[in-house]
């Protein structure tokens, strides 16, 4: 009985070793209202990621949404309408998310204007990071 505790966190490890979850966050006036990209991967196996946006505005608000499953190259752009109105884009979908009351809605067909590029959730360097609009060179 002893060998085989022993042994369960052993053949267990590995399955766990693969999950995989990065935030990467748009500070909006210091950091207590943001706008968060996160990729996750539940599996080493598991191909491409699952993202989720996480719309902040402490401490009135806070809400997850799901975004559509990434490949393995993940791009997020993010525009700026007005204050606290902003428009992301990921490949063909396009979203608008509003952090007054931290709402969230796909857009049914491209907006005409998507407002101020601010820059974009991407991979640097291996890890999700938001890339600011002027070191965004790609």
């Amino acid at each position: 009985m002893k060998l085989r505790s022993l042994l369960l966190p052993l053949l267990v490890a590995p399955l766990l070793a693969g999950c995989e979850i990065e935030p990467a966050a748009y500070l909006i006036d210091g950091g207590n209202h943001s706008l968060t990209v996160e990729r996750k991967k539940a599996y080493f196996w598991s191909t491409g990621w699952e993202l989720d946006l996480v719309v902040t505005r402490y401490p009135d608000c806070q809400r997850r949404y799901p975004l559509k499953k990434a490949g393995e190259k993940v791009r997020v752009d993010l525009y700026r309408v007005e204050p606290g109105a902003f428009i992301l884009n990921q490949g063909k979908h396009w979203y608008v998310a509003e952090t007054r009351d931290c709402r969230f809605q796909q857009f049914k067909e491209e907006p005409d204007e998507p407002g101020e590029y601010i820059g974009s959730f991407r991979p640097k360097d291996g890890e999700l990071t938001f890339v600011p609009s002027k070191n965004d060179k790609e």
